[in-house]
């Protein structure tokens, strides 16, 4: 903890002996680090958020082939070498 005191009182220390025009590009980059680090959060969150199952990804797929040939090995003489009937 009192490492961080010592850091803070280094910043400002340091923050105060700029020109005011330097204080302001302070400012500016925290909020821009605060900034990136909201969008990271919330692409985390996005991401845990969208996160769905294999099934929930494919189940629009199940059955849609339906109604085909049911063994859909056209050439069987070519599968022979394989130990498949």
């Amino acid at each position: 903890m009192t490492q961080a005191i010592d850091q803070e009182q280094i910043i400002i220390d340091e923050f105060r002996k700029l020109s005011p025009e330097k204080q302001q590009q302070v400012i500016d980059f925290i909020q821009f680090l605060q900034y990136k680090e909201m969008q990271k959060q919330d692409v985390q969150h996005k991401e845990e958020k969208e996160s769905i199952s294999a099934y929930e990804a494919a189940k629009e797929f199940a059955g849609c082939v339906d109604g085909g040939p049911g063994d859909l090995a056209t050439n069987k003489k070519y599968l022979e070498g394989f130990g498949w009937k």
